[in-house]
Formats: structure tokens, C-alpha cells, sequence
């Protein structure tokens, strides 16, 4: 086969890594020159993923030079930045992995009708997931809307692709294009510096975490629900940013234990269901999958928004995840799912505003997942938590952090209260709290709300949800009866 002359584009989105890379390895292939791309197209992201994104990409920059590469940086519409950068370069092919978000589905779509119209071949590569959405379908054809056989299926007909192995050197073009630096796409603020203690971005990052989880899965079930251990993996923002490939952990972790009875594969399985429920649902984001929802009756409060992004609603567990979520970009899952739950069930706050606030301040921010988790707490979306599922934030931290490591480790203010009442502040005699050095309403709040009134409202008020009509106005009035009950609930 004659090699084309002419340069290659790799256009890399959420996949800065070199191994495990099928676009990179294909680009690489032909002998062609290979130009790296990428191209800050993304209009709605959040202060915390660009802080990952530009640690990332700066990691990939270097490895791209040891390979006597360089990696193009340019900011802009994607279409008008790849034709420019096709008519600068004389480039005569794209290669890309697919995504799976809305706005990127369509850009990509159109990027291709438009490039293959110049006459530039583009080669769609598959995405890092464990399937591409449109593959797996329920035996009606239709979209999986449960995830228990969704999960049945894809791991009876998953294979791990071989490995592709990042290139030793990539043959690079007679002159480079213009690039900006990467500063532009870097943030560091004073916010970030928790961030930069806690994280490696990058593939080095990514794979010394892998090599230390084998050692976890034995204790995966155990440890996975405890905020207060290293129980979990914490590659969530690797993946997000395609720092490493998900079919390399399935191989890792795969070879001893059946795939469907391995409770980490599972989590990789509910990953993958999120994407299909976007693909096949794009409005998942911004809309109730099930429409019944679109009734609830939301409260417009922004003093207790603000109390809960703060880690200031009185409930320790609640207040902890929090400021680790502000600190470090990140939170344990367990405690994501109580933090949900509270803002949704006890606040009664729109789950959007949750999502939204979760968007901007976590590392591993991945539309899918953000969104779909989100639903799923909140009971509107698909194969949901029931709703009589409401975490009691006081009882769930005392089941998951007995000790309270992780609340003393994220609220000093209470470092000195003894294991009885760490859970429970409010509950705690006087002289136990001055011995603790805390003082209710100075040091540390009050609860903002009665849990155990806010759970009984909000049982009254999803009873009413599913037993009426959907959108009819005994519905609604019904909802609305019940949240309008007990009018101190919140202080």
C-alpha cells in the first residue's frame, strides 16, 4: 500500500491518553504524518473539569514530545477550526473517537458530512464505553430502560477488544500549525489548591491508580459504601477525561472473576447505562425521563441551596461531602447519593440545580452520568431509586463513617465531639458541646430542616405523584396540598 503523503488529524476530544487509543493507533498506522489536535469546544463547563481537562492535556503534551510530536491546541467551533486546520496542513484524512453527548453528536455529524464533501476521509473510531448505544436493545428492539438487564446483557456479550499499544514515535509533518498555549486552557485558583494536592491528571496518573486496585476488589463490596476508607478506585475523573481506557480496566479486573458477578465491573455496567439513556434520551439532562415529575412542587430557596453548596445545612454528613466536593473535586459516592437526597427530598430543590452545582465543582463532571445519578436519586428517571427511598443523612452516617474519620476530617469545627453525638450535633448536652469547643448557630449550624417532618412531607407528596394521573390537576393539587403542610419545616 502506497503511504499518503499528506497529513493526518487526530482530533482528540475526551481521550488524552497514547495506550488503548483506537484513533491513535489507526492515525498511526498508515505512516502518514500524524497531527495531534485539540480543540476547546465545549461552551458549558465547569471551573473544576477544566482544571482536570488542563492538567491533563498538559501531561499529554509532553508525552506527545517525547515521541518527537506536538499536540495543537485551538479554541473555537470544532467544524471551523478542523476545516482550518485541514486547509493549513494540506491534511488528507481525520481520525476520531466517538462521543455520545447531544451537541457532540450533531457537531461530529456535521463535521463529517462536510469534510467528506471536501474530499477528506474521516474514520470514526469506537468510543471509550463498553458499547457503542445503538448495539444493545431489548428483545422488542428497543432501548434498555432497567439497568439489572441491560447489565445481564452487556456483560454476556462484552469482549475487550485487544489492546492497542501507545506508539513509540509518530512521524510528524514538514511544518506544524499554529497552536496556542496551553496556558490558555489551565486554571489555577486558590479554590484549585486542594485539587492539586489530591490528583494526578493524566495516563501516568490513571495507571498507577489501576495498579493499586486489584488489591481493593477483594474488599470492593465492603469498602465501597465507606467514606471514612480508601474503599473505591477513584479513577471516575480518568475516565471522564479518557486519561485511561475502560476496556483496559475490564481486562485487568475481568480474568478472575465472572464479569457479571464483579461488583467494580457493575459500576463500569452503570456507566455505560447512563450513556445509553442519554443517547437514546438526549433530553436527559434538562428534562424528567418519566413526565410525571414535571409536577412536582419544587421550592424556590435559595438560602438553603446556598447552605447546602456551602456544607452548612447542620447535618455533618451532608456538610462534610460538601466541602470534600469544594476541596478536591470530588466525593465519595456514597455520600454523593445522601447529598442528593437531602437537596431533593428534604430541601425539596429541583435535582437540576443539584446537577448543575455538581457540574461546576466536580472533577470527573461527565454529562451522562451527572444526569443520570441525578434521576435516579430524585425518582424521576429511568430504573430509579423508589421513592420511599429517603436517606436519613444522620442514621446513613453513623451506618457508613462509625467512627467519624470523615466527618471529622472535612468539619474540624467538630473534631472534638466524642463518637455518640459526632453524627448528631443538635442531639448533644451542653457541656458535651462545650467540652467539644462547639457552639450551635456560631461554630457549627443548627439542622435547616426536621429530617424526619421533611421525609414525611416528601412521602405524601410522591404518594400523591404516582397515585394520580399523570399531569392531571388532582395531581398537582394533591402535591401541592402536601407540601404545603407543617409550615415550620424549615427554620
Amino acid at each position: 500500500m502506497t503511504r499518503d503523503p499528506r497529513p493526518t488529524l487526530l482530533w482528540l476530544r475526551r481521550d488524552l491518553r497514547l495506550a488503548d487509543n483506537p484513533a491513535l493507533t489507526a492515525a498511526a498506522r498508515g505512516g502518514s504524518p500524524v497531527i495531534p489536535i485539540f480543540i476547546d469546544d465545549e461552551p458549558r463547563m465547569g471551573g473544576a473539569a477544566r482544571w482536570w481537562r488542563g492538567r491533563s492535556l498538559a501531561a499529554l503534551r509532553q508525552a506527545f514530545a517525547e515521541l518527537g510530536s506536538r499536540l495543537i491546541i485551538r479554541q473555537g467551533v470544532a467544524l471551523d477550526q478542523i476545516m482550518s486546520l485541514a486547509q493549513e496542513t494540506g491534511a488528507g484524512s481525520l481520525h476520531f473517537n466517538r462521543r455520545f453527548e447531544p451537541r457532540g453528536l450533531t457537531a461530529d455529524a456535521q463535521i463529517v458530512t462536510e469534510l467528506r464533501g471536501s474530499g477528506i476521509e474521516v474514520h470514526e473510531h469506537h468510543g471509550n464505553r463498553l458499547h457503542e448505544p445503538w448495539s444493545l436493545k431489548t428483545l422488542k428492539g428497543e432501548p434498555f430502560r432497567v439497568f439489572t438487564p441491560f447489565w445481564r446483557r452487556l456483560a454476556e456479550n462484552y469482549r475487550a477488544p485487544e489492546r492497542c499499544a501507545a506508539p513509540t514515535a509518530l512521524t510528524h509533518p514538514r511544518a506544524w500549525p499554529a497552536s496556542l498555549d496551553i496556558s490558555a486552557l489551565q486554571i489555577a485558583a486558590p479554590w484549585s489548591a486542594g485539587m492539586t494536592t489530591q490528583w494526578r491528571p493524566g495516563e501516568a496518573g490513571a495507571l498507577a491508580l489501576l495498579e493499586r486496585l486489584p488489591a481493593k476488589i477483594p474488599d470492593y463490596g465492603a469498602s465501597r459504601d465507606r467514606p471514612d476508607v480508601e474503599g473505591t478506585s477513584r479513577l471516575s475523573p480518568h475516565l471522564a477525561w479518557g486519561d485511561i481506557s475502560v476496556h483496559e480496566i475490564w481486562r485487568r479486573l475481568a480474568a478472575d472473576t465472572p464479569p457479571a458477578s464483579n461488583g467494580f465491573l457493575r459500576e463500569l455496567g452503570w456507566r455505560d447505562f447512563n450513556t445509553h439513556l442519554l443517547y437514546h434520551f438526549p433530553r436527559l439532562p434538562v428534562q424528567n425521563w418519566n413526565t410525571r415529575f414535571d409536577a412536582f412542587p419544587f421550592r424556590q430557596a435559595p438560602e438553603d441551596f446556598a447552605a447546602w453548596c456551602k456544607g452548612r445545612t447542620g447535618f455533618p454528613i451532608v456538610d462534610a461531602g460538601m466541602r470534600e466536593l469544594w476541596t478536591t473535586g470530588w466525593m465519595h459516592n456514597r455520600v454523593r447519593m445522601i447529598v442528593a437526597s437531602f437537596l431533593i427530598k428534604d430541601l425539596l430543590i429541583d435535582w437540576r440545580d443539584g446537577e448543575k452545582w455538581f457540574w461546576d465543582t466536580l472533577v470527573d463532571a461527565d454529562l451522562a452520568q451527572n444526569a443520570g445519578n441525578w434521576q435516579w436519586v430524585a425518582g424521576s428517571g429511568a430504573d430509579a431509586a423508589p421513592y420511599f427511598r429517603i436517606f436519613n443523612p444522620t442514621t446513613q452516617s453513623a451506618k457508613f463513617d462509625p467512627d467519624g474519620i470523615y466527618i471529622r476530617r472535612w468539619l474540624p469545627e467538630l473534631a472534638r465531639l466524642p463518637r455518640t453525638f459526632i453524627h448528631d450535633p443538635a442531639s448533644a448536652p451542653d457541656d458535651v458541646l462545650l467540652n467539644a469547643g462547639v457552639k450551635l448557630g456560631r461554630t457549627y449550624p443548627y439542622p435547616i430542616v426536621d429530617h424526619a417532618a421533611a421525609r414525611g412531607r416528601a412521602l405524601a407528596i410522591y404518594k400523591a405523584l404516582g397515585s394520580a394521573d399523570p399531569g392531571g390537576a388532582s395531581s398537582a393539587e394533591s402535591m401541592h396540598k402536601a407540601a404545603s403542610r407543617q409550615r415550620n419545616l424549615f427554620s
